[in-house]
């Protein structure tokens, strides 16, 4: 009895079809452009879902593997749950095209809203990829049964002409995604435009082609469909500012006084408000939510940076990252410093610099000394080509908790550093913390190391940041000595904190770790075990 349903209702959509008998041509064309459009939406789901775990959880190549890998094993499931629907193949692609529409739109927002407020983003995240990836998995068998239904073809030629529009389609969506939506929707608003479109183009090729195969139950449903997901989204869009603005500071413990994303990462300002008459307010940076100074304490760090590589005289000196300017501040106190170049790849970070009272008065305007040069690029990239010469290094990098951070702690990267080296020059990074991450530290000055420098460690207390630490380096030769030769008498560093500085305690001593290369980011590994503990 359901077999003849099937091929009844199947007979009755070919006679409706009849009227496109003089257009087959435009039929098709419309179900192809659909294919084109669902799949451009279907990548820029993906896409978002990848960038958003990106942004909040930091592992760029682990959140991409959970996302493809879940999306792409429910898409086979999807496929094989449209089987039952294609004898009302126009009818069930518009439901599902709805269905994904208002789901894949309303994504990122459900996922922020986890992370932030529930702390379930992990299963959610995985949660929502299935749903995702069985609705558009269940896309293409029925596109298939429409466009046979208009003109029957051979099975090779349906697929090609099928999977030729959804890759071209998934090119589109691949590109318009980080030149497009994001930056002029956002991450939110692109997510529920998208679902718009994916909406519209679901029910008019169904209204417009099809409309004569459905029954008139099935045209009320999906048309009070459409209403409640255009309703859904359009008011999604209207409140995701706000949305956004109570999100972000439920993940911040003082009041936003500043907060965009830039073309990298996710920038974040925030400053307390002191409690009692005369109370310190405490500013700070947060960089895809990673603390990357607080204006109470960051004198500590920036002075354990910067003086040990600046004893003695210091004419040309390199600072890679630092875009806030306060490693900045310590080189240019030094009259014998002649030229400070800064390298930072986001341009956003050195504008907030040096338009934000609050970090203005910090850094000291650095960034208007004229003895600086700043330079907007990738610091990897950029030392490979440099010419110039340097007596002094600093590498303010933040963490290598992610690919794109791991490189910048690499054997490569020091070598390429130790390249730019003039004689007699040092180098010094900042490591982490060898007692919440030892294995890391150690990592870290191995590495240093490996590219053929003498390593000298180092750690001192900053309040915000915990037990921090440092590595002094100078190419061919000993770890160098730890000394300081400050114009002016430093508020922390002094030199029996900086030699105390050089002892670490037995259970946080040196520890046999493995070096970290470009294909081997085993710093990544270490970062990712030994921060998740806390």
């Amino acid at each position: 009895m359901a077999a003849w349903q099937g091929e009844h209702a199947a007979a009755r959509a070919d006679e409706a079809l009849m009227d496109f008998a003089g257009r087959p041509r435009i039929a098709r064309a419309a179900v192809l452009a659909a294919v084109f459009v669902c799949a451009a939406c279907g990548l820029v789901y993906e896409l978002a879902l990848v960038a958003l775990g990106s942004y909040l959880i930091g592992d760029t190549v682990g959140q991409a593997s959970i996302v493809l890998g879940v999306m792409v094993f429910a898409m086979g499931v999807g496929a094989l749950a449209a089987k039952p629907f294609q004898h009302r193949a126009a009818s069930a692609f518009a439901a599902i095209e709805l269905l994904l529409a208002l789901l894949g739109g309303l994504s990122v927002l459900g996922l922020y809203a986890a992370f932030a407020w529930l702390d379930l983003y992990a299963p959610a995240l995985i949660g929502t990829a299935f749903v995702l990836g069985v609705l558009i998995g269940a896309e293409i068998p029925l596109l298939m049964v429409l466009l046979q239904r208009i003109r029957e073809q051979s099975a090779g030629s349906a697929v090609a002409d099928l999977f030729a529009a959804d890759y071209v389609g998934a090119l589109l969506g691949g590109l318009a995604f980080p030149f497009l939506l994001l930056p002029v929707f956002g991450q939110l608003r692109g997510a529920l435009v998208v679902g718009a479109v994916n909406a519209a183009a679901g029910v008019i090729l169904v209204f417009t082609v099809f409309r004569p195969a459905m029954s008139r139950r099935a045209k009320i449903g999906l048309g009070a469909g459409s209403v409640v997901v255009a309703l859904s989204l359009g008011y999604a869009y209207a409140v995701a500012y706000d949305f956004e603005v109570n999100a972000r500071q439920e993940l911040y413990r003082d009041p936003i006084v500043h907060a965009e994303r830039s073309r990298y990462q996710e920038i974040v300002l925030t400053e307390s408000v002191p409690i009692v008459s005369g109370g310190v307010a405490d500013t700070r940076l947060f960089l895809n939510g990673d603390l990357q100074f607080s204006s109470v304490d960051e004198y500590r760090y920036h002075e354990a940076l910067v003086h040990p590589v600046m004893a003695g005289v210091r004419g040309d000196v390199l600072v890679l990252g630092g875009g806030d300017g306060l490693a900045l501040r310590e080189v240019l106190a030094y009259p014998s410093v002649t030229s400070a170049t800064l390298v930072e790849l986001d341009p956003a970070v050195v504008a907030l610099a040096r338009t934000r009272p609050e970090i203005r008065a910090l850094n000291r305007d650095s960034f208007e000394d004229p003895r600086v040069r700043v330079v907007e690029a990738d610091a990897f990239a950029w030392l490979r080509s440099a010419a110039s010469r340097y007596d002094a290094v600093v590498v303010d990098m933040p963490d290598p908790d992610e690919t794109a951070t791991a490189k910048l702690y690499s054997v490569e990267f020091y070598t390429l550093v130790r390249n730019v080296l003039d004689e007699g020059a040092s180098m010094v990074v900042q490591a982490g913390s060898p007692y919440f991450a030892p294995k890391s530290f150690w990592c870290i000055e191995a590495t240093i190391r490996a590219a053929g420098f003498g390593t000298t460690p180092y750690h001192v207390d900053v309040p915000s940041f915990g037990d921090w630490g440092f590595v002094l380096a100078a190419p061919d030769a000993p770890g160098p000595a730890l000394r300081t030769e400050p114009p002016a008498t430093p508020r922390f560093l002094s030199p029996s904190v900086l030699a105390a500085g050089a002892v670490f305690p037995p259970d946080r001593g040196p520890v046999d770790v493995k070096v970290s290369t470009l294909l081997s980011p085993h710093v990544l590994e270490y970062v990712r075990s030994e921060w998740r503990s806390y």
